[in-house]
């Protein structure tokens, strides 16, 4: 996961609501999913007990209705309940929601076990002793899985608050990273999930030791055992028996670790070996594996760096011979001129050439820049072809621009080329010509639209045959810096030429 996917989500509580509610409705829909497989857990204890067995309504029915309840109930407190009381917002209503909504789900799902284990009323006297005795293990039931519900909640509250502290929490442990944050956090809420669902404790205890093993000997390795390993006249070798040895003082610990999940000593250590094995065999050689490339890919980036750095020297060597303060002062002798002869329209265009060129010599080598500079940029552009074009009455150019105000950032140099295209390809001084620019930005969004007549070009025309390499190349630059967050439309009629960008800010 990259910075800016755990910025978004950490910052975005829109973005991890999202996740949350389809992570949950996919969990819901196969669970609703596992009841249309023909298999039917609870039949076996209705023959043992000779009671007749309707699969509807001793299966299918309670359990629909165990499962929405319970959906619905998680997507109510975690939703709802917990940010309120996180925001320490309405606290005993809250409380008194969450009472509700345990007190709801006990009396429903105890309802729906009089029908699912309806094979228990053989061993009660009375109908009324079978059900004080389902709706008492049903309210048990419910109070488990709202312990298993806090346990979640703390869980991703403690992940969002490490993800966003993790630049000082790195500085202070080297090792703990932003990955390591965000595996560990995958782990828990795995864990939490194989509880919910009961899978059976044999299950849950190999999957929470070998999975969390894994990750720790990961981590461990990539920081510690393989760098260390590296200046072995073997490194791999030499890297497997440091594996070995610590998987060895591992060994018992495991073991003791599992004995209070398993209260069987021969599992117990079982598991444990297989642990080992597992560790040795597998997540060590993948480990390893994955240093080497990443140490070879941080070689190729260190050669494309310093390849890129002598071609920036050179290109700043060449603006060099180029003085931009002699420019602007050249600039600025003849717009005083040019006001001093009364010509306003020649002193205009001058400012506002210059107030381009100090962009395209500042602005524009950075990486993003204020939205409201790249639109004063392109404001200019258009006045200044409007100055050009203003003899021609055939000539329509119309603009929409909205007025940016909040502090919003993009990449410098991304809108103008569509503009440029217009006014290259769309205004000629012989015929009936349009361009028709409109720019709107909401919230998160930017919408962008430039419509522009085309005409037939002459034969002798050098670039008839033109690919418009200017719209290639910011197509390649959106795909770079804005991937899978914009939205690129073309389309061209024998009268006009269509663009529509619509781009995540």
């Amino acid at each position: 996961m990259n910075d800016l996917a755990i910025k978004n989500i950490v910052a975005e509580p829109i973005q991890r609501n999202k996740v949350e509610f389809w992570a949950a409705s996919t969990i819901f829909v196969f669970a609703l999913f596992s009841l249309s497989i023909d298999y039917s857990p609870n039949e076996f204890y209705f023959r043992n007990a000779n009671v007749v067995y309707h699969y509807y309504e001793h299966f299918f029915w309670p359990q629909l209705v165990r499962f929405t309840i319970i959906y619905l109930a998680f997507l109510l407190l975690n939703f709802k309940v917990a940010p309120r009381l996180m925001r320490k917002e309405a606290i005993w209503q809250d409380i008194l929601l969450m009472i509700a909504v345990f007190v709801a789900v006990g009396v429903v799902t105890g309802i729906a076990d009089t029908y699912f284990k309806a094979y228990l009323q053989t061993r009660f006297d009375t109908l009324q002793g079978f059900w004080n005795y389902t709706f008492q293990r049903s309210f048990q039931d419910t109070l488990r899985l709202l312990l298993l519900f806090g346990f979640y909640t703390f869980i991703k509250y403690l992940g969002l608050y490490l993800l966003s502290n993790s630049s000082a929490i790195q500085s202070k442990y080297r090792m703990v990273t932003q990955d390591v944050i965000t595996v560990f956090m995958a782990w828990l809420v795995s864990v939490f999930i194989l509880a919910v669902f009961d899978v059976g404790e044999e299950l849950t205890a190999i999957w929470t030791i070998v999975s969390l093993s894994a990750i720790l000997l990961y981590f461990f390795s990539f920081y510690a055992l393989i760098p260390k390993s590296l200046a072995a006249r073997r490194p791999f070798l030499y890297y497997e028996v440091r594996v070995l040895l610590v998987l060895a003082l591992s060994f018992l610990p495991v073991a003791l670790l599992l004995l209070p999940m398993l209260h069987d000593g021969d599992t117990a250590f079982g598991i444990s070996f297989f642990n080992a094995l597992f560790q040795l065999v597998v997540t060590a050689p993948a480990t390893w594996v994955l240093h080497r490339r990443q140490q070879k890919g941080r070689e190729e980036v260190y050669v494309l760096q310093r390849e890129l750095g002598n071609s920036a020297a050179n290109l700043d060597f060449l603006r060099s011979q180029i003085n931009p303060h002699f420019l602007f002062n050249a600039l600025n002798t003849l717009y005083g001129t040019a006001l001093q002869e009364n010509s306003e329209r020649t002193a205009q265009g001058i400012q506002m050439l210059g107030d381009m060129m100090r962009f395209m010599l500042h602005e524009n080598l950075q990486q993003k820049i204020l939205l409201s500079r790249e639109t004063e940029y392109l404001e200019n552009y258009v006045k200044l072809q409007m100055l050009r074009t203003s003899a021609s009455p055939g000539i329509l150019i119309e603009t929409n621009i909205e007025e940016v105000l909040d502090q919003k950032y993009i990449a410098p140099m991304l809108l103008i080329p569509f503009v440029e295209n217009a006014f290259k390809h769309g205004i000629s001084l012989q015929h009936k010509s349009w361009v028709r620019i409109s720019l709107h930005c909401d919230a998160h969004r930017l919408y962008f639209d430039v419509y522009n007549s085309t005409h037939k070009k002459q034969e002798q025309d050098p670039e008839k045959h033109a690919s418009g390499i200017g719209l290639q190349n910011v197509k390649q630059r959106l795909e770079l810096l804005y991937p899978q967050r914009h939205e690129l439309i073309t389309r061209q009629t024998p009268e006009e030429f269509f663009v529509h960008l619509t781009l995540e800010l």
